[in-house]
C-alpha cells in the first residue's frame, strides 16, 4: 500500500515539474510555476520520507523491514530545516546584481549533492555494473558542475576577475577530460577499485571542472551557467536511475535538457558554436576602451535637459538595459522614466538581447521586479527592424551587445554575433559611469557614432535627474 502511495506521490512531482518548467516559459507566469514545481517538490520529499520502504536482507536472503528510528528522523528533519532557512534567507536578501552568482552557487551545491550520493553509495554497489555506471558517472559530472560551478561564482562576485589563460589550456584540457573519461571507465570495467581509487577520481573530476571554467571569459559566462546547470541535471538523473527514483530522474532529465536547449539557443544567439564557447575561451580581455586600432573619432556628451528635451518630443523610445542597469538598482527609476514618457505619448519598448546580463533572462528578472509589463520586453530578432523607425534608443548599462564591430570588423572577437542594431536609430544616447570596456573587454565602436551622445553618470543617478528634468517640462 505505501509503495503504490509512495507512487503517486512520485507522480504528482513529475507532473508538477513539467507544469511547472512550461509555466516558468512566460514572465506572467514563471512566479506560479516555480511555486507549483516547489510544491510537487515538498509532496516527493515527504512521500520519501514517511513512505520509503526500507528494507534490508536477513541471514537467509529474506527481505526484511526496518524500521526508521526517532534519531534519524530528527537528523533528517534537522537538516531539511537548516537548509530552508538558509535558501531562504540568502534568497530574499540577495540583490538583483548578486542574482546570477547565487544561481551558480545554487547549482554548484547541487552538483556537490550528486557527487557526495555517488561517493556515499560506491561501497554497497560496487560489484553492480549497472548501479556502478549511474554512480561513477554521477559522480564525475556532479563533480565537474560543482567545481565548475564555484569558478564562475568567484568569476561573477569579482574576484576572478581575469580569466587564466595557461599555456596550451586547450590541449591540456582535452588531456584531463579524457583522462577523467578513462579512469572513470577503468573504475566501472575494469576491477572493482577501493576508496583511494574513488576519492582520486573525484578528485581528477574537480581538478577538471576547474580548469574546464578558469579560461572561460566574462561575455560567455551566460552560456557557461546554463551549461554547468544542465551537467547538474545530468547528474540527478542519474541518481534516480540508481535509486530507481522516477521523481528524481524527471527533474534531473528536465534540468538537464532544459539547460542543454538553452545554452544551444544563447550560442545561436551569438552565432558561435559551443564548441568555441569552450575551447575558444572569448571575453577574457582585449584593449583598454578607446585604444583599439579601429576605434577613430571623437565621443560627445550630453546634459540632461538637452536629453530631457529630446526623448520629451520623440514619438518612440527604445532602451537597452543591461548589466550596468542592475548594478545601480535602476530599474525601478527606468519604469518612472518609461511611464512619464508613455504618459507624453511616447511610444516605449524595451530591447532584450539574448545574453544581456550576467546569467540567461537576467534582464527579463531585473525588469519583472520593477513590474515592466511583459509585452514591452522585445527580443532582438523582433526589435532590430524597428530601430529604423526609433528617434531615440536609451542604452543603460549594456555594452558588447550593442558593438557594430560584431558586424563590421572581421578583427574583433566578436564578429559575427548578433546584435542590437542600435546605430540604425536617428538618436542613440548611451548611459555609462566611464569608457571602461564592458565585459568582453573590447572597444565599443558605437561610441564614436555620429548619431551617439554619452550620458556620463551613475545609472540611478542619472536616470533620476532626468525623470526630475522631464517633469519640470509639464
Amino acid at each position: 500500500m505505501t509503495h503504490h502511495l509512495l507512487e503517486i506521490c512520485y507522480l504528482i512531482g513529475s507532473v508538477t515539474f513539467i507544469i511547472g518548467m512550461k509555466m516558468m516559459g512566460n514572465a506572467k507566469t514563471a512566479r506560479r510555476g516555480n511555486l507549483i514545481g516547489a510544491a510537487g517538490m515538498i509532496i516527493a520529499i515527504i512521500g520519501t520520507i514517511f513512505l520509503h520502504e526500507n528494507r534490508v536482507e536477513n541471514i537467509d536472503g529474506v527481505p526484511t523491514e526496518v524500521p526508521v528510528s526517532a534519531t534519524v528522523y530528527g537528523l533528517i528533519f534537522g537538516a531539511i530545516g537548516l537548509g530552508t532557512v538558509i535558501g531562504w534567507m540568502t534568497a530574499k536578501k540577495v540583490q538583483m546584481t548578486k542574482m546570477p552568482e547565487l544561481v551558480s552557487m545554487f547549482n554548484g551545491m547541487g552538483g556537490a549533492c550528486a557527487a557526495l550520493i555517488g561517493l556515499m553509495e560506491y561501497e554497497q554497489n560496487r560489484n553492480q555494473t549497472g548501479a556502478l555506471i549511474a554512480i561513477i558517472a554521477g559522480m564525475v559530472i556532479g563533480s565537474v558542475s560543482f567545481s565548475g560551478s564555484i569558478i564562475a561564482y568567484l568569476k561573477l562576485n569579482g574576484t576572478m576577475n581575469k580569466p587564466i589563460r595557461l599555456p596550451a589550456y586547450n590541449i591540456i584540457n582535452t588531456i584531463v577530460m579524457i583522462g577523467v573519461i578513462g579512469f572513470a571507465g577503468w573504475m566501472v570495467y575494469a576491477s572493482p577499485a577501493g576508496h583511494v581509487m574513488l576519492y582520486a577520481l573525484f578528485a581528477v573530476a574537480l581538478v577538471y571542472g576547474i580548469l574546464f571554467t578558469v579560461p572561460i571569459g566574462g561575455a560567455d559566462m551566460p552560456v557557461v551557467i546554463s551549461l554547468l546547470n544542465s551537467f547538474t541535471g545530468l547528474a540527478a538523473a542519474f541518481g534516480g536511475f540508481l535509486y530507481d527514483n522516477y521523481v528524481m530522474l524527471t527533474g534531473g532529465i528536465l534540468v538537464g535538457s532544459a539547460g542543454t536547449l538553452l545554452t544551444l539557443e544563447m550560442c545561436k544567439a551569438m552565432n558561435r558554436p559551443l564548441s568555441n564557447v569552450i575551447f575558444g575561451a572569448f571575453g577574457g580581455g582585449g584593449a583598454a576602451a578607446g585604444t583599439g586600432p579601429d576605434v577613430k573619432g571623437s565621443i560627445k556628451d550630453v546634459g540632461v535637459s538637452d536629453l530631457a528635451v529630446m526623448m520629451n518630443y520623440s514619438k518612440k523610445v527604445v532602451i537597452v538595459p543591461g548589466y550596468g542597469l542592475a548594478v545601480a538598482q535602476a530599474q525601478h527609476v527606468i519604469h518612472e522614466l518609461e511611464m512619464l514618457l508613455e504618459e507624453r505619448g511616447v511610444e516605449v519598448k524595451y530591447a532584450i538581447h539574448p545574453v544581456a546580463g550576467r546569467m540567461p533572462g537576467h534582464m527579463n528578472v531585473l525588469l519583472a521586479e520593477s513590474n515592466v509589463a511583459y509585452e514591452k520586453l522585445v527580443e532582438m530578432d523582433d526589435i532590430n527592424p524597428e530601430f529604423d523607425q526609433t528617434d531615440v534608443v536609451l542604452v543603460v548599462g549594456a555594452n558588447d551587445v550593442v558593438n557594430p564591430a560584431a558586424k563590421s570588423d572581421p578583427a574583433s572577437p566578436i564578429y559575427g554575433m548578433p546584435i542590437l542594431e542600435v546605430d540604425r536609430a536617428k538618436h542613440i544616447v548611451v548611459n555609462k559611469r566611464s569608457m571602461s570596456a564592458g565585459y568582453a573587454g573590447i572597444d565599443n565602436l558605437l561610441f564614436y557614432d555620429q548619431k551617439c551622445s554619452m550620458f556620463f553618470g551613475d545609472a540611478k543617478k542619472a536616470l533620476t535627474e532626468l525623470v526630475a528634468e522631464l517633469k519640470t517640462m509639464d
